[in-house]
């Protein structure tokens, strides 16, 4: 599996050498798994951060009610993990699910930080990601306090359209924390 994606993806955050890309490079491993695969589960340590080179990957917890809840939705040239899982070392409250046929490329924890020790630029790089995912679960939670499920729905189709034409409508809800039958009068409004 290649890995021009990811060093093309690198390269936009932070500035490297061409050994140090190597270097980073050669601790991602590649993954190919099957659509509903799940990658870590609820409940174990989660020891991987993944580059998505083609498909995509859902962060999802359940509800007291049984109900899945999708968290984050990742397609091509994005990064995923369970974030608090990964920092803590602690049991992940969430799982981590291919929704497609996908092509990842995986670095460990222990080898991502060992990068953070030996690679300055690296300590960007991952600063670089947390900020992108705390303003993106800070608009998150923003949206379900302060919009309507319409709103929701159509903020989605502006800045993520993607997520309807590729996903089924139990994701979508989901992701927009929607019955599938609100979802489905959206959809015939819009």
């Amino acid at each position: 599996m290649s890995k021009t994606q990811l060093a093309h993806y690198i390269c936009t955050i932070i500035s490297v050498s061409e050994e140090e890309l190597d270097y980073i490079l050669s601790y991602f491993h590649p993954l190919k798994p099957v659509k509903n695969e799940i990658l870590i589960p609820s409940g174990q340590v989660n020891q991987r951060m993944f580059f998505i080179n083609k498909g995509c990957l859902r962060i999802f917890f359940i509800q007291p009610d049984g109900q899945e809840a999708t968290r984050y939705l990742a397609f091509e040239n994005k990064f995923a993990t369970a974030l608090s899982s990964f920092i803590t070392k602690e049991p992940s409250l969430e799982s981590i699910q291919a929704l497609e046929h996908t092509e990842v490329l995986y670095i460990s924890r222990t080898d991502f930080y060992h990068l953070l020790e030996h690679i300055p630029t690296w300590e960007k790089f991952y600063r670089s990601y947390l900020e992108r995912a705390y303003v993106h679960n800070t608009q998150r939670l923003m949206s379900f306090v302060t919009m309507t499920a319409a709103e929701r729905y159509k903020q989605l189709l502006e800045e993520n359209p993607i997520i309807v034409q590729r996903l089924p409508n139990k994701v979508v809800a989901s992701y927009l924390n929607l019955s599938q039958e609100t979802l489905s009068r959206l959809k015939s409004k819009v």
